[in-house]
This record gives structure tokens, sequence and C-alpha cells, in this order.
């Protein structure tokens, strides 16, 4: 038996998550004392309404001579960035409330589609039935595990809709606050930006956590000690969150991408005009895009990998030995690296706010103390991960290993958790590498803009096939090892592994939009030249931990997948998955191919709204006289630019999400388990690789931009400055690339979740009724 008891794994868990909710509201209150106060604070008006002008094209985007100089008027540049503030904070806030509308509405119609499949397994039956794994014992009846798997969906989506919501909230809080800050040095601008991102990050893990620990608590008061039944009803949690990150990413992803291409492709390209600045129409629209895709939509998609991560683990834990025996400190083992996970993350980020701090002058220290935080974290995590496993695990335990029992020692555990942790930080390191305009890579696709266009793509997407090796090796090398220690259960605890701390990941990756927003205020508000070279330091450093904060996202996703593609197998009752079977190998072209489909949708998707954003642009800059030479008066039309990426983004999820959502139930009813267990693995195998070369060959062409508009060295002043043919060049890349790293690669990684835990929830029907095609071929 475990040395902890149950009354010490009872307090533990929720108390942990409790600390990091308030740990998160420290942070949050810190923030909020930084003043922006609005020119009317004395009027009657409310913030929406003051945001809503801004958009209609009333408000104070015209720079005021009289604040060129730090401390000549701070109220009226305080009273600027509270008008662009609020205007991004209502365009988010309108475009996520409408997109949850939808959501609300496809969330009660899946959840019916659970209950009607799963309760049609035994003919609705409320009788008790025997268990899948111990046939001489009577369990809860299938009608039971069909309304709770209903009920734990439904959970697991209104848990990711308030961690996306609540993280934009946020950050449109925090992006004034930063660009204000930056008035006053490096340091108290990163404060700001990183303790906002702290919140956000804490907010969401802590919660995601209680809730699952309360849903675990709950269903238990029915299951009883039938914890094979609780922990297949409680993966529809998993399933519920993944639903919504997939349509928060997607429709996040084309909203930003469709205006961020717009603004550059008519601004940057053909008007010669700064990013960011205040004349472009579409400038509003970019900004509102980075906290509906890159926040609300990143923070549902961290969400649930660990909700389907932790599903997994508890569902093959539940048919191992310390389940059948009712061990609840064993059983809670990965609540419980996860708590440790919340309380190594509190230390952590306490090193950058109070220890380590960034210099007022200082914007190379930048980088470093984003990367600290990632390295820190995970040598600390060790040791929790070390004190928790021979804490909480007996000595010796067996597993159910595919029709074999393996027995497996607790140090095996802690080797298998720390293999997901340390796989992780190299694919960070590695991300890194191949995306950041510090090294090689990223500086040789610049090198290729001086002949133009066409060579800066060839080099991107060559950057981008070659970053794939390492990671893949890491995640090869991780699974390999925690399989051979603890067969499908080492795997889901690797994965659980990647995202203990996911409170510093979700940190320093919401760091990065936030100090992007706060470059644009100062932009548009009119600041001075050395406080949005302060931002433009700020957010250089989170272009680098954006991208590996998505190598985090598709790492785990992998050893998610393949935990959640072994409980189904295991679930749906087959010995073997054999690749040279018909059935599995023709399942297997198909889940290959999904990965490529699916982004053809998304690409074209970022297309044609981008098509409307440009048009719409060049029309605004054509019809509205003085517009593009800044005159005063000649307002941009900030509203119709939001309201085309609304539109496009909303209409054009639907059927990428539904080509998710509807493959394993095709495949599953008419093909059977063996075919889908082939689309299963196919997905994986190919979605990995898609994703991660998408991702950093977006990355890479993005920062080369940058480091050609920075002019830090002598290289990248000879390509500069801003306008110039190799300037040019990188802008055309940086397009391209903004779809992939923003809308499609981050979004793959949810596609092989997403059908991984949805074909889990579901094995009990396509066990029972799956395969009416094939059973008579």
């Amino acid at each position: 038996m475990a040395v902890l008891g149950t009354a010490a794994v009872e307090a533990l868990i929720p108390v942990a998550a409790l600390i990091g909710i308030a740990f998160a509201v420290v942070q949050w209150y810190v923030v909020s004392r930084v003043p922006v106060r609005s020119r009317d604070d004395g009027d009657d008006d409310d913030d929406d309404a003051r945001g809503k002008r801004m958009l209609g094209g009333v408000g104070g985007s015209e720079v005021e001579e009289e604040d060129e100089e730090d401390g000549v008027d701070g109220r009226a540049a305080e009273a600027r960035c509270a008008e662009i503030q609020q205007a991004i904070s209502v365009g988010a806030t309108s475009f996520l409330l409408t997109e949850y509308r939808y959501l609300a509405a496809f969330t009660a119609a899946f959840a019916a589609v659970i209950f009607v499949f799963l309760g049609s397994v035994r003919r609705f039956s409320p009788r008790p039935e025997p268990c899948a794994y111990d046939p001489s014992r009577e369990c809860r009846p299938a009608l039971a595990n069909a309304a709770f798997s209903a009920v734990a969906f439904l959970l697991g989506a209104l848990t990711s809709v308030l961690s996306g919501y609540l993280g934009m909230r946020v950050a449109t809080f925090a992006n004034a606050r930063a660009a204000l800050e930056a008035r006053h040095g490096v340091g108290r601008a990163f404060a700001v930006a990183f303790r906002s991102g702290a919140a956000m990050g804490f907010l969401l893990a802590s919660s995601a956590l209680l809730v699952l620990y309360a849903a675990v608590n709950l269903f238990g008061l029915y299951y009883g000690d039938d914890w094979g039944g609780l922990y297949e009803s409680i993966t529809g949690y998993g399933l519920g969150g993944s639903s919504v990150a997939l349509f928060g990413r997607v429709g996040g992803g084309i909203y930003t991408k469709a205006a961020d291409v717009g603004a550059d492709l008519v601004g940057k390209v053909e008007r010669n005009i700064p990013e960011d600045d205040p004349r472009n129409p579409a400038v509003i629209a970019d900004n509102v895009g980075d906290n509906v895709g890159d926040i609300a939509g990143m923070g549902s998609d961290l969400f649930g990998s660990y909700a389907e991560s932790s599903c997994a683990a508890l569902f093959v834990a539940s048919i191992s030995s310390f389940g059948t025996e009712h061990d609840f400190a064993a059983m809670m083992y990965p609540l419980l690296v996860s708590a440790v996970g919340i309380l190594v993350c509190v230390v952590t980020t306490l090193v950058a706010t109070d220890v380590a701090v960034v210099g007022e002058d200082d914007a190379a220290a930048v980088g470093p103390a984003l990367k600290r935080q990632i390295l820190i974290s995970t040598v600390l995590m060790t040791g929790g991960v070390a004190g928790v496993t021979f804490l909480a695990l007996p000595k010796e335990f067996t597993l159910f290993d595919f029709g074999h029992v393996k027995v497996v020692k607790n140090w095996h555990m802690f080797i298998c958790v720390d293999a997901g942790l340390w796989a992780v930080l190299v694919i960070g390191y590695i991300t890194e590498y191949f995306t950041s305009n510090a090294y090689g890579p990223v500086r040789s696709v610049a090198r290729s803009c001086r002949t133009g266009a066409a060579t800066n793509v060839i080099f991107g997407l060559a950057v981008g096939y070659k970053s794939v090796i390492v990671p893949i090796l890491a995640i090869a090398t991780a699974i390999y090892a925690s399989f051979r220690l603890a067969a499908m259960y080492g795997v889901a605890m690797a994965a659980l592994g990647m995202l203990s701390t996911i409170a510093t990941g979700l940190a320093i990756d919401a760091y990065g939009p936030i100090s992007d927003n706060a470059g644009g205020i100062a932009e548009m508000a009119g600041m001075p030249r050395h406080v949005r070279d302060r931002t433009d330091a700020l957010d250089a450093a989170g272009n680098t931990t954006a991208a590996i904060g998505k190598g985090f996202a598709i790492g785990s996703a992998a050893l998610v997948s393949l935990a959640l593609f072994g409980a189904f197998v295991s679930r749906a009752g087959i010995s073997t998955v054999d690749v040279l079977s018909p059935r599995v190998f023709v399942g297997l072209l198909a889940g290959a191919m999904l990965p490529y489909w699916f982004s053809a949708m998304t690409m074209r998707a970022v297309g044609s709204a981008a098509l409307r954003m440009v048009e719409e642009v060049r029309r605004q800059f054509d019809e509205i006289p003085g517009l593009a030479e800044g005159r005063v008066g000649a307002r941009p039309d900030y509203a119709t630019c939001v309201r085309i990426s609304t539109d496009a983004s909303l209409r054009k999820m639907v059927a990428p999400g539904a080509l998710v959502m509807l493959s394993p139930l095709v495949v599953g009813t008419l093909f059977g388990v063996e075919t889908l267990a082939g689309l299963l693995a196919g997905a994986l195998v190919s979605g990995v690789q898609v994703a991660i070369s998408a991702s950093n060959s977006g990355g890479a062409w993005d920062n080369a931009k940058k480091y050609i508009e920075a002019g830090a060295s002598e290289e990248a002043r000879s390509l500069g400055p801003k306008g110039s043919e190799a300037h040019k060049a990188a802008v055309i890349g940086d397009t391209i690339g903004d779809p992939l790293k923003d809308t499609s690669g981050p979004s793959l990684n949810i596609l092989i979740k997403l059908m991984a835990v949805e074909s889990l929830v579901f094995a009990p029907f396509f066990a029972a009724h799956g395969g009416i095609i094939f059973n008579h071929l």
C-alpha cells in the first residue's frame, strides 16, 4: 500500500489547486495596480461603450505632439491606451460570446449523441451487468455510463470555455498596462506581461485539476467500488475539453490570421507603413485575433491536453492491481503529479518576479528569463515527481498489458513521468534553435530574402522539415522507455509529465500575445520611439516562447494520443493491431491523409478570409481621403474589418471541426474497431510530423522578418531597413507562415487527441455494433 493515506490525498489535491487560484488572483491584483484611465472617466459611459465608439471610428487614434516625451502628458497616453484596450476587449469578447453560443448548441447536441450511442449498447437497460474486466463481478449498467459520460462531456466543455474566456479577459486587461509600463523601462513592462500570463496559467491549471477531482468524487458517490465504470465515464471530460478547444483553435486561428495577413499585405508591402499603424483598418482586428486565437484558443488547447492525459491515466490505472484493490492514493497518482506541478510552478514564477528580476534597461535579459522558467520548473519538478511517486504508489503493482499481466515498480513510474518531463524540455530547446533569430537556421532564412520571396519560402520549408527530426526522436525515446517500464500507463504518465508544469508553460506562452498587443497599443497610441523599442524587445522574446509553447502542445499531444489509443484498444477488446490486416491498413492510410485534408480546409479558410480583408483594407485606403497620409480627421473603419474576421471564422470553422468529430464515428460504425485503430495510428504518426514542420516553418519566417526589422547586426542592417526588397520578401514569407504556425499547425495536435479520446468514449458502442460494412464483406 502507499505511504500517503486517503485523507492526505484528499487534502493535498484541492489545497494545491486552491493555492494556484489564490496565486493567480495575487498576480492579477498586482497587475491591476497599474492605472489605465480614459479621458472621459468622469462621464457615465462604461468601458464597453468607449470600446464600441472606437470600433465605430470615433476615438483618439491620432498622435498628439505633446506626448512625444515621457512625462509631458501621461494622462493623454493613458487615455489613448484605455480606448484602444477597450476596443480590443470589446471585439474579443463579442467574438467569443458569439462563438460560444454556437458551441453551446453543438455541445448539447453531441452530449445527446453520446447518451444515445452508449445507452444503446445494452438497449438502454437499467440493470447491472458483468464488469468488462472482471465478469465475475457486477458493475453499473451501460445506461449509467451513457448518462455520466454525457455529463462529463458537458463539464469538460464548460471548463474549456471558462479557461479560454478567462484567459482572454486577463490578456485584454493587461496589454495596455504593459505598454504604459514600458515608458518606465523594460523590466516593469516584462513584469506586467509575465504576471498576467501567470494569472492565466495558474487559473487554468488549478481550475482544471479542481473540477476533475470534484467530478471523480461526485461520480464516485454513484459508482462506489465500480472504478472501471467510474473512470470510463470520466473520459467524457477530456472529450468535452478538446471538442471546444478544436473549434476555439480553428475559429480563433482563422480570425487572427485573416486580419494579420490582410494588415501586412496591404499595410507593409503595398503602402509601406509600419506594423500596427493606426491608419491600417485591420489593425484592431489583428490585435483582437491575438487574444481569441493565441490566448483563448491556446488555453482551451492545453486544457484539453491536460484533461485527456489525466483521463487516460486514470482509466488505465482503474484496471491495475491498485485499481481493483481500491487504493485511493495510488489511483490519484496522476492528479497528485499535477498538484505538485502547481506548487513547483508557484516557486518558479516567484524566481522571475521577485528573485532574478529583469532590469529596467536590460532588454537582452528578457529571453533568458523566460527560458530559465522552463529549466527551473523542470529541475524542481523532477524532485517533486520523486517525492509523490514514492509516497503515493505501492512498491510494486501489476498492470494489464493487452491481455498480459505486467509487474511494475514505483521507481519505474518515476522514470516514466520524468521521460516526458525532460523530453518536452528537449523539444522546447530544439524549437527555440529552429525558430529564434539568435541561431543559424532563422538567419539563413533571412539571408535568402536577398534573392526574393521564392528562395525565402524554400529555405523556410527546409527549416521546418529539418526541425522535425530531434523532437520525433525525443518523443520516440520517451514512448519506448515508458512503454517498456509500465505499458500504456507509463505512456499516459509520460504525457502528464510533459504537462505537469502547464502553469509555467501557459505563463510564458500567454506572455507572447500580451507583449505583442502591448507593442500594437504603443504604436497606435503614438508613444515615443524608445517605448516601442522596449515593447519590440518583449515581443521578440515572446515569439520564441510562443513557438516553444506550440512544441510543448504538439509533443504532449503525441503521447496523450498514444495513451488514449492504448486505452481504446483495451476497451474495444482488440488483442493486437496488425498493420498487415487489410482492415487495419486501409484505416492507417485514411488516418495519415486526414491531417492533410484538415490543413487544406484551415489554410483555404484563412486564404479566403484574408482575401476579403485585403480588399476591404485597399478599399478604405482608396476611398477615405487622407487616410494613407494620416491626416487629422481621416479615420479608418475598424468595425468592418472586425466583422469580416468574425463572420469568416465562425463560418469556416464548421467544416474542419465536422471532419474531426465525424471521422471516428463514421469509421467505427461502418468499418469497425480494427479499421478505427488503424485510422487513429495513421493520424497520430502523420499529424505530429505535419504539425511540427508547419509550426516551425511559420516561426522561422516570422523571426527572419523581425531579424531584418530589428537591424541588430551588420548582416541584418545590410538586409534592411523596413521597406527594402529583402524586407518585403521576408514579409511575404511571414504571411505564408502565419496560418501554418497559428492555425493549421496548432490545430493538428487537437485533431489527433480529439479523435483518440472520442474513440475511447464511444468504444463500447463500436465494439458492440460497429463494422456494418466490413462485417458483411
